[in-house]
């Protein structure tokens, strides 16, 4: 498996189970433009080696993903959010948001099982992630949080198209809605992890071992069912991503995302106006 201009992740294969962990920067593994680039022909790589039957995506270090790397991705992402802009900029957005929305739909097609292995903090981005994996596995200190809406933002690269099949229409308006943290004990509870485990170890060795159990199954039949339930799934979730790329184009940039971005860097209760 050739990933030899991979650099926001690092991939291991074992007994036909690809393990995929998010490098860490800062505190957390955060999701800068290598990301975002990268992970559409790492999954593209995944999905056709045959040498792979199911995969594993983790977080290193303590926690999972905090998600958008604002510091790294700011360069880029700046010009295209002053709400001044025109619509060049609102083109070029468009554009960026639906290159964006890849990197997480390209796990969702993979047609080998991907686990989400999440410990610690999983916020934002790495929720849109783990919503794209098939099943997701938490360490006890597991924290998840749909963020956006704190910081004037509608979620666009996958949470709000795939969390509601996965713990249903009432709860994920909620957690989109609130911005609340849920701790992994809530979220066995609501359906978005299937298991919780006391420990990163334990998490990680029980998602290696049910990559195993799947990988020892037929290929052409565990792609065959993704295929199935994707049809499906997959079909709501372009919907979806196609609506809230066209929004944010438009809406995105805001005097309330720039108030959001001052109140995050200032440390302060933002104070929102709607426009």
């Amino acid at each position: 498996m050739d990933t030899v201009d991979l650099t926001f992740a690092t991939v291991s294969l074992e007994e036909h189970v690809a393990h995929v962990t998010l490098k860490a920067t800062g505190k957390g593994s955060r999701m800068g433009p290598d990301y975002w680039r990268q992970m559409p022909a790492l999954f593209g790589r995944l999905d056709t080696d045959e040498a792979v039957r199911a995969v594993v995506i983790s977080g290193e270090g303590e926690h999972f993903s905090f998600g958008l790397d604002l510091a790294s991705m700011s360069a880029e992402l700046a010009p295209l959010l002053q709400p001044d802009g025109g619509a060049r900029a609102r083109q070029q957005l468009l554009a960026t948001i639906r290159a964006m929305q890849q990197a997480n739909s390209a796990v969702a097609r993979c047609r080998k099982p991907v686990i989400a292995a999440i410990s610690g903090w999983c916020i934002g981005g790495g929720v849109d992630l783990a919503t794209a994996c098939d099943v997701r596995l938490a360490s006890k200190d597991a924290k998840l949080s749909v963020r956006e809406v704190k910081l004037a933002m509608v979620a666009d690269v996958g949470t709000l198209a795939r969390l509601p099949g996965i713990v249903g229409e009432g709860v994920a308006r909620e957690l989109a809605l609130t911005g609340d943290d849920v701790d992994a004990a809530r979220a066995l509870r609501l359906g978005l992890v299937n298991e919780v485990f006391e420990s990163r170890e334990a998490l990680l060795a029980a998602a290696r071992a049910m990559a195993a159990r799947m990988a020892k199954h037929s290929p052409l039949v565990l792609g065959g069912i993704k295929e199935v339930m994707n049809a499906r799934s997959e079909a709501v979730a372009r919907e979806s991503l196609a609506t809230v790329a066209l929004w944010n184009a438009a809406f995105l940039p805001s005097k309330d995302l720039l108030e959001a971005m001052g109140a995050f860097l200032e440390r302060r209760e933002p104070t929102f106006s709607g426009e």
